[in-house]
């Protein structure tokens, strides 16, 4: 199964199965040198981590990390590091009529049209529990890259019709809150909405955003390696997100060119803009402004109520799915569009060192 592989210099490598023995990763091209201990990566896992409130699927993991190399006296060797979180709570008998159907809104049936096989414990590579590794990696990519002065913030915009209201923006309430929203007053309302569905067996989508502060003008590489198109791929892999947006994102399709140009000037000295309608990219690289990166989630599509399919035999059915499902994705969902969105800016940081002739000099040349 070719696709697991993500990045050119700091490169991942994400396995495991959602109801095999283990998930993990493995990452190659951080340098030497990184201080780095099994607690700076499971801050992150802990926010993505099943059974964690009232909306998120019952499944109990501790998603422990481990740190099976490169890794020595608290620092990174350069080697090879491979992380592993092991699975303890998979219930695999609850899938076992799965087998014999396709789920709606599930990759059951490309998975079958494209191996002839197919894992349905969970939905196997397909289901979202794959993103451990990428939340494991990120982690790393995340610390790596604030050394460098660059942050990250990702955060629940909107769930279903209920939207943060950014007038109201509190940091601290994206990890207080189980909406993962950035306005405590939204998170009350998405809540409610939440407990509706639930209910009603059914599910809910919603709106992430991810801003990256004090990257650097001049990241990103133009024509088929733009930061925007990679940070759109990396955003687009996680499941169950079906569109992305960077800066005003359809916005702009409604505007005059006068409205919609960030105006330039100097400031201090330095290159600034007077707006920021592009999301911090043009032509591809970074322009030194914040970066704003939107995504779309689909509802779970794991839901109670009776649902239409066809089975292997080709047999019109009825199915009631069993199982613990998530009514929501997106508050789980927001750390792993922070991460891949680390995993992307580093990545495009490293591969621009070799950028100009100065810097190479700079680093070689002997004084």
């Amino acid at each position: 199964m070719a696709g697991s592989t993500f990045g050119t210099i700091f490169k991942i490598t994400t396995w495991g199965e959602s109801h095999g023995k283990a998930l993990g990763v493995v990452i190659d091209g951080c340098p030497a040198g990184l201080p780095l201990e099994e607690a700076d990566i499971q801050r992150y896992l802990d926010r993505r981590k099943p059974g964690s409130s009232s909306i998120s699927t019952p499944r109990r993991e501790a998603d422990s990390v481990e740190i099976l190399s490169g890794v020595f006296q608290g620092l990174t060797t350069g080697a090879s590091i491979s992380l592993m979180v092991r699975n303890t709570s998979q219930i695999s008998r609850d899938y076992d009529e799965i087998a014999s159907y396709y789920r709606p809104g599930h990759a059951d049936y490309t998975f079958d049209m494209k191996y002839g096989f197919r894992d349905y414990r969970g939905g196997g590579r397909s289901s979202g529990r794959e993103t451990v590794g990428r939340v494991a990696a990120g982690a790393i990519a995340s610390k790596l890259l604030s050394q460098l002065g660059v942050t990250l913030c990702a955060y629940t915009r909107a769930i279903g019709p209920i939207e943060a209201d950014m007038d109201r923006f509190d940091k601290a309430a994206i990890l207080q809150t189980p909406t993962a929203m950035p306005d405590p007053v939204a998170a009350q309302a998405a809540m409610e909405y939440l407990e509706d569905a639930k209910r009603r067996t059914d599910s809910v989508g919603g709106c992430m955003e991810c801003l990256v502060e004090g990257l650097p003008a001049g990241i990103g590489d133009p024509v088929f390696e733009k930061l925007d198109a990679n940070l759109a791929k990396a955003v687009m892999s996680i499941g169950a997100v079906k569109a992305v947006e960077i800066g005003d994102g359809h916005l702009v399709s409604q505007r005059f060119g006068s409205e919609n140009n960030d105006s330039f000037r100097m400031e201090n000295g330095s290159v600034t803009k007077s707006t920021n309608h592009a999301g911090g990219i043009l032509g591809g690289i970074s322009d030194g402004d914040d970066i704003l990166i939107r995504a779309y989630v689909k509802p779970t599509p794991s839901i109670f109520s009776t649902q239409r399919t066809v089975n292997r035999s080709g047999e019109n059915i009825d199915i009631n799915i069993k199982g613990r499902h998530d009514p929501i994705i997106v508050p789980r969902a927001v750390v792993v569009m922070e991460c891949m969105t680390a995993l992307t800016v580093l990545d495009a940081m490293l591969l621009n060192m070799s950028a100009k002739l100065e810097s190479i000099e700079r680093f070689y040349k002997k004084t």
